[in-house]
């Protein structure tokens, strides 16, 4: 790895913990958001999901304002605001009013995929028509209205002219990666439950990318699975969690973060296993040593400007640790 030390972020998408509520999960969301800002982490997301009993992340702006909040200069953002379920007006409005009250602390994160499934999709959707298409149009729309007075038209977002949010495009998939390089803008990929097409979005949006007002060069954040544990075997019996939470995913069940098991072989099929293992399969997962190992192996391969950690480690106190240890591994370059 290049040993420039990159900076590191947390993605967190507010699931609930077996034996718990809907309170329990927003608390834990902010007290990580707390600790994780005293590690150094430069910035904490939190996700958009619909219609999921399991986590507790629709609401995605009220929450960020929840942890602005209760953090102190740690950037809090979306990863992401799903356009299609939202006017970019109101975006702009509500990112606009946090940015007034925290300023320079926010981020915008823009997903183009619903974020939940079709039925729910149609009940959000602000209209009929596949709002998917309008995506460009949207983000392009969003940084007008973050932009200088002078270049507004009629309708304006107040509070948010002139805050000049900076905006994020994340993808699952090579879509968004041209769109992306075509607006200068930094590209986010979901390598932790998407990781198929990582390896060709991140070449797109690099051989694509066209300066900006925004970014002079291609700035590629992955997000990523991190399980960090004092030992090898520790963190493979910490990663079950992880594994039921994407066998959750595959099942399409509704299942709370559950603690680690034993065997996963008792529970999931090989065909399950198999489809899991796969959406999974970009995870740094070891001790500090091994951890290591896997970083500078993937940095040497992608050599990626920020990496965006997200770990499903069912006891607070052993994911607070988790992402110490990366921290570490990163600081010490």
């Amino acid at each position: 790895m290049s040993n420039r030390q990159i900076p590191v972020s947390v993605l967190n998408l507010v699931p609930i913990r077996q034996g718990q509520g809907a309170k329990e999960a927003i608390d834990a969301m902010v007290d990580l958001a707390q600790a994780t800002e005293k590690m150094g982490y430069a910035r904490y997301w939190i996700a958009e999901h619909h219609n999921t009993s399991t986590l507790v992340s629709s609401a995605t702006s009220i929450l960020i304002k929840h942890t602005l909040e209760h953090t102190e200069k740690i950037r809090v953002g979306s990863g992401g605001v799903m356009l299609p379920n939202h006017a970019p007006l109101v975006v702009a409005e509500q990112f606009g009013t946090m940015a007034t009250i925290y300023p320079d602390r926010l981020d915008l994160g823009l997903g183009r995929a619903p974020g939940t499934d079709m039925m729910t999709a149609s009940a959000l959707r602000r209209s009929k028509n596949d709002t998917v298409y309008t995506f460009p149009g949207d983000v392009q729309s969003l940084l007008t209205y973050f932009g200088p007075e002078e270049k507004q038209g009629y309708v304006k977002a107040f509070p948010g002219v002139g805050t000049n949010i900076p905006i994020y495009i994340l993808g699952s998939s090579t879509d968004s990666a041209h769109l992306a390089a075509k607006l200068g803008l930094p590209y986010v990929f979901a390598s932790h439950f998407a990781p198929r097409w990582m390896e060709d979005a991140i070449k797109i949006y690099r051989s694509e990318f066209q300066p900006s007002e925004y970014l002079s060069q291609p700035y590629m954040m992955v997000c990523l699975n991190v399980v960090a544990a004092e030992t090898d075997e520790e963190a493979k019996l910490e990663s079950t969690t992880m594994q039921q939470f994407f066998l959750n995913v595959v099942r399409g069940s509704q299942m709370k973060l559950s603690p680690p098991v034993e065997n996963m072989d008792d529970i999931w099929n090989e065909q399950e296993k198999a489809v899991a293992s796969n959406m999974s399969s970009v995870t740094f997962i070891g001790s500090k040593e091994t951890v290591r190992a896997q970083l500078n192996e993937f940095q040497n391969k992608y050599n990626v400007d920020e990496i965006m950690a997200v770990s499903y480690i069912f006891d607070p106190e052993k994911q607070r640790r988790s992402y110490e240890i990366f921290k570490e591994i990163v600081d010490e370059g």
